[in-house]
């Protein structure tokens, strides 16, 4: 079994702008390659889960969503790090169109990105971390059997006030957030 990284998206390896809908729109935060470098090389698998409405609401396609993402993991490549899988919910339970618009258990607070990630890498959740900048990132975190590490990147100010519950660290960012985890005994 391996241990993983579960790493939300927007607020965390790249700036949250809102709806993301072209590859031009990227902006990574500053380190964050580097972080999940960093993790490659401690022997983690590092996994995006990622919540993306913009595609239930029709702001973006699942066809450019995932030309965004092979963009983002190629220019992860370009820095010596890589992803070892993507995985997004284009669902929201209240707004858009069918097939999009239900209640599902892959949209985070729900574990269900995570578990689905197990399953495919043979993922160990007991030696694995969720690092995110919102409460659900959390609470899918804590709900999957992670550990849980938060960064006041993107939203995380803000959504600091919104945690059920508390995680393990809270994080300037992914790069501090890293250095932590690695820091941890048992990770």
């Amino acid at each position: 079994m391996n241990k993983a990284v579960f790493l939300d998206r927007d607020g965390t390896i790249v700036n949250d702008i809102g709806y993301m809908n072209s590859p031009e729109q990227l902006q990574f935060i500053p380190g964050s390659i580097a972080a999940i470098k960093k993790l490659n090389e401690a022997g983690y698998k590092v996994v995006v889960i990622t919540n993306q409405s913009g595609v239930a609401r029709g702001l973006i396609t699942e066809d450019m969503l995932q030309t965004i993402d092979k963009t983002m993991h190629k220019k992860i490549l370009s820095g010596g790090a890589h992803l070892d899988g993507i995985y997004y919910c284009p669902h929201h339970p209240e707004h858009g169109v069918y097939p999009y618009k239900q209640v599902c258990e892959c949209r985070k607070p729900h574990p269900g990105l995570i578990k689905q990630a197990e399953r495919e890498l043979g993922l160990d959740l007991k030696y694995s971390f969720m690092i995110g900048d919102k409460a659900t990132d959390i609470e899918a975190g804590k709900r999957a059997g992670t550990r849980t590490i938060m960064v006041m990147s993107g939203r995380g100010q803000q959504e600091r006030q919104k945690l059920k519950q508390q995680p393990d660290y809270i994080a300037a960012d992914l790069s501090r957030a890293v250095n932590w985890l690695l820091e941890q005994k048992n990770s």
